[in-house]
């Protein structure tokens, strides 16, 4: 990932509506929300939203898919990895020291599950 595309991102995420539909569409994993129950679990007014899904779509964080008259967003989970990956990259000197990423990893939860 370049530095522009992180800054857009990290950009986009500094709203705080914006932050509150990317958590939420993260949150509802890859079947995704549409806008409807967005603006329904966040109490937002449908032009707010329209706008705030625009420009994290436009950053490429999120994507919409239509189903019938219906639009559901999902989080685009390779770009938040990619951000991520931008941000911790030779993080300490590659040492661990991001215990709370590191106990949430996907791989970590994976492993836990197939353990039980």
């Amino acid at each position: 990932m370049e530095i522009e595309s992180a800054s857009s991102s990290l950009a986009a995420l500094g709203h705080e509506t914006r932050l509150a539909i990317f958590r939420l569409l993260v949150q509802a994993g890859p079947d995704g929300v549409n806008a409807g129950l967005i603006c329904e679990k966040l109490q937002l007014a449908p032009a707010t939203l329209s706008f705030h899904l625009a420009h994290l779509s436009r950053v490429g964080l999120i994507r919409g898919r239509q189903e019938g008259r219906f639009i559901f967003y999902v989080a685009d989970y390779a770009a938040m990895d990619a951000l991520l990956a931008f941000l911790t990259d030779n993080c300490c000197q590659g040492g661990q020291c991001l215990p709370k990423a590191a106990a949430t990893s996907p791989l970590k939860r994976r492993r836990a599950a197939s353990v039980r």
